[in-house]
């Protein structure tokens, strides 16, 4: 059973019973169990044509539940109109099926959601254990997500940035339950790619690709984090890694730079640092610089800061936090200050960045007391366990 290959259709088998006249929500449903019925009959019975085979059954079943809802009396013409049977349309529709999925009136949820079931042909199920909720929860926020983006015209024109963010949460999401999101997400993006000539969506696979290239040495066995200056670099991928390379390199060729090509130039300098003492921490600061300029992001500015550190020693560092929290609205104080900074910041490693900083100064005891509350504010169990281990590590050491 090739379930890469059912997931590859399902765009383009959506999109041709759209264009037959089915609303977007009922053409998805028809699909899905034109899917669970292919799982059932190919192993047995492969059809020579794949695609076609997905859009006879799915028409079908679309007929069958249009023939059986009597709200949708107005389509009763189309079971007249039932297209003779023969090669499936060759338009591919994944683009607009890409943009409608990532819709702007969607919430972030909703759209990524809706992508992993309309574009990424994962079922319910899956998609609700890959982020850790009940079916029947992840089921209504697709059932709403489809009511929602019902009544969108499917030729209308739809935002890259918009379906690359999307992408970009789904690689978030990393892993668990039976589907590798990011693994999942590298496809989705690589299938973006084969469609539409974009360098954005080129720095964005060039970025997963950096990155993913890095994913067996980020956690010990047992499930402790290992930052990236103490990772067995021995164990990155290389092929993804000159793959990755390779992508970038042609991307920026383009000059017409955006933020996922920035943030894949500095995943891409840190790859190529044959150790972490190595590592071209100036030119990292340049790209950050970019970034800043591309987004203003205070999320792109503390990790800017982290670099000012590293390229030009902590106190540049911590003046380049102190400059971040001066900047931000009723900021008490600045991470540099002999109190440290106000508790629970609103941006997030904000601590754990300033807690870094002062132990490379030297300052130890302030530096755990920052680790200690950065911990608190750790989003998941195992950033709180290395941050209590890093407070722990200097709390046990002797003060001069």
């Amino acid at each position: 059973m090739n379930e890469a290959l059912l997931r590859s259709l399902t765009p383009s088998v959506i999109g041709i019973l759209v264009r037959r006249g089915a609303d977007f929500a009922a053409a998805e449903d028809a699909v899905q169990d034109a899917l669970v019925e292919a799982v059932r009959v190919w192993p047995a019975d492969p059809p020579r044509d794949a695609k076609g085979w997905l859009v006879t059954v799915a028409w079908r079943r679309f007929l069958d539940a249009t023939r059986a809802d009597t709200a949708r009396r107005r389509r009763e013409d189309l079971v007249e109109e039932e297209p003779a049977a023969g090669p499936a349309s060759a338009v591919d529709d994944t683009l607009r099926l890409y943009f409608l999925c990532a819709h702007p009136s969607l919430t972030p949820s909703s759209a990524v959601a809706l992508t992993l079931r309309a574009v990424g042909g994962l079922t319910t199920r899956q998609i609700a254990q890959a982020y850790l909720v009940p079916e029947a929860t992840m089921a209504q926020r697709i059932s709403r997500a489809k009511r929602t983006v019902s009544d969108v015209r499917f030729d209308r024109t739809g935002d890259v940035a918009t379906v690359l963010r999307v992408l970009y949460l789904v690689f978030n999401e990393g892993y668990s339950g039976d589907v590798d999101l990011a693994a999942e997400a590298i496809r989705l993006t690589r299938q973006l790619a084969t469609v539409i000539d974009h360098p954005e969506v080129a720095g964005l696979l060039a970025l997963m690709l950096l990155h993913h290239a890095r994913r067996a040495t980020r956690t010990t066995s047992d499930g402790s984090l290992v930052p990236l200056a103490e990772q067995d670099r021995g164990r990155w991928d290389t092929e993804s890694i000159a793959e990755g390379v390779r992508i970038l390199q042609a991307a920026l060729a383009r000059d017409r730079l955006g933020e996922f090509q920035a943030q894949a130039a500095i995943a891409a300098l840190h790859a190529d640092a044959p150790t972490a003492e190595e590592t071209d921490w100036v030119q990292i600061v340049e790209w950050y610089d970019e970034l800043v300029r591309l987004t203003d992001s205070p999320v792109v500015r503390l990790n800017r800061a982290v670099a000012v550190g590293e390229a030009d020693g902590p106190r540049a560092g911590l003046a380049a936090l102190a400059e971040l929290d001066d900047s931000s609205p009723g900021s008490q104080g600045s991470p540099g200050s002999p109190g440290g900074r106000r508790r629970g910041h609103p941006l997030p490693r904000h601590t754990a960045v300033a807690a870094y900083l002062h132990e490379r100064d030297g300052d130890l005891g302030t530096a755990a007391r920052l680790y200690a509350e950065a911990a608190a504010e750790a989003p998941n169990l195992a950033e709180r366990e290395h941050l209590t281990r890093q407070a722990a590590r200097l709390n046990a050491l002797p003060r001069h």
